[in-house]
């Protein structure tokens, strides 16, 4: 494990230099990685894990989209893919990929298969730190780790065929074996991780919740849709605000910070586009910090943990879900990017 130094604040971290993924495939030679649910992260690290040679199989309810996805993508039935409880019975590691609520729905049928020296695998840590809502308390004599890749399966997966790799955090909530170390790290490895830094599950739970809030989604989101209308409003046309509400950002300005960061950004954009950031970034800091301050509380507090789950543990969850989608796909400003995108060189 190396020690880097970010500005004072020294972490722990593992890099594939370190650990590479020849030494994983070793420290998990006689597992059987079983990945329960095949949704939003489980098909990225499934077919990273087989891509990489490790012993995967595939729990899945049946009949299903993700069942008819998983076949899709190789998993054979019977022989790779199996009903949950049938993997659950076969897994040596059960990586637990399910929503959180289907994770709180199905939790009894896990446990009772989570006999001594096994491994329990999660990507979030909400089940676990919630657990006093979430009634998902493992078993002493288990492994229970995490590996959190920072951004979704998709993603994940897009990466590692590109031969890169999607940073992800690591932890270790109880170190039945002796071996939890080893085998996270291994894990973490085997998904496709550029490196692994650690965490805990709750420190994963709350920076993520509050980041999908934030910055990766609603706070976003939010800063789209308020210069869209502001420029609407302004009598300016829907391509010119989206063209410079979005477009201009994620195809030309957000590429330059994920290539050499922010600082490298500001100094590839024109002087008038540097003097007006530079003049305005600490206001809209200020402006926001009390919006964070009130998400974070409620991360902390477990309230949005509460939220997520009576809503979507509810039985009309999905029909509420789309009609809000919808609306957000169906907002002008989403009509105006789908336009602008078809216009693109690449799709002309």
């Amino acid at each position: 494990m190396a020690k880097l130094d970010f500005g004072g604040t020294v972490e722990n971290v593992v890099t594939r230099d370190e650990f590479p993924v020849e030494k994983a495939r070793e420290v998990l030679k006689k597992e059987t990685i079983a990945i329960i649910g095949y949704g939003v992260q489980g098909p990225g690290q499934a077919m990273n894990l087989r891509d990489n040679g490790f012993n995967v199989i595939i729990g899945q309810r049946k009949p299903s989209k993700s069942w008819d996805k998983a076949v899709n993508d190789g998993w054979v039935p019977g022989e790779t893919l199996f009903e949950i409880e049938d993997a659950c019975k076969r897994g040596t590691i059960i990586q637990y990929l399910l929503s959180d609520a289907a994770q709180i729905a199905i939790w009894p049928t896990i446990k009772k298969h989570l006999t001594p020296g096994k491994a329990l695998y999660f990507s979030h840590g909400f089940g676990i730190t919630y657990k006093e809502r979430t009634g998902i308390v493992p078993p002493k004599d288990v492994d229970v780790i995490l590996v959190a890749p920072k951004g979704s399966g998709t993603s994940l997966r897009r990466l590692f065929v590109a031969g890169r790799g999607l940073n992800s955090s690591y932890a270790i909530f109880q170190d039945a074996t002796g071996n939890a170390f080893n085998r996270v790290v291994a894990l973490g490895i085997g998904v496709g991780s550029g490196y692994l830094f650690e965490t805990t599950f709750k420190r994963e739970v709350y920076s993520d919740l509050t980041g999908e809030r934030g910055t990766l989604m609603g706070a976003i989101q939010g800063l789209f849709a308020a210069q869209y209308d502001l420029l609407r409003s302004r009598g300016h046309s829907p391509s010119e605000a989206f063209n410079e509400t979005v477009e201009e950002a994620t195809q030309s300005l957000y590429p330059l910070i994920a290539e050499n960061g922010m600082d490298w950004m500001y100094a590839n954009c024109s002087t008038t586009a540097q003097r007006g950031a530079l003049d305005w970034w600490k206001k809209f800091r200020d402006a926001t910090r009390p919006v964070f301050e009130e998400l974070y509380d409620s991360v902390a507090t477990g309230n949005e943990a509460q939220l997520s789950i009576d809503s979507n543990s509810k039985e009309d969850y999905r029909v509420k879900l789309e009609a809000e989608l919808d609306e957000l796909k169906e907002s002008e400003m989403w009509r105006a990017g789908r336009t602008v995108r078809s216009l693109r060189p690449e799709n002309a």
